[in-house]
């Protein structure tokens, strides 16, 4: 599953810049970015870069998952343009998710294409 880290990884900074291109939204509606708004979404930008290095401990998904909800948390702040960023990316973090979780089960019980022998 070594490529999976690498669609996490992949995944995790395409959400950063996202979150991060969220923060003149944050200066224009939330109050300024100087405000609790503006730094929690630096916050979690800058933590969604750091789950970059840690996708291969067994802690890494709750973590991505829990930071999904705070940016949803951000409907309930008046921000429904940063809590929508975090709704589109927790279907795609549960997407993946079971995608992952087909293929290691395809894996097991070997019916993969690559796993098949070469026709003759």
């Amino acid at each position: 599953m070594k490529g999976f880290r690498g669609v996490m990884s992949g995944t995790l900074i395409l959400e950063a810049i996202t979150v991060g291109l969220a923060v003149p939204v944050i200066a224009r509606l939330g109050g300024g970015v100087g405000t609790a708004k503006g730094w929690t979404v630096i916050a979690v930008a800058v933590l969604l870069v750091l789950c970059c290095g840690v996708v291969r401990r067994p802690w890494a998904v709750p973590v991505i998952l829990a930071l999904q909800v705070v940016l949803m948390a951000f409907f309930f702040l008046n921000l429904t343009a940063i809590g929508v960023i975090g709704l589109l990316f927790l279907a795609f973090w549960l997407w993946a998710l079971w995608l992952r979780r087909d293929v290691a089960r395809r894996m097991a019980a070997g019916t993969l294409p690559s796993q098949q022998p070469p026709a003759a």
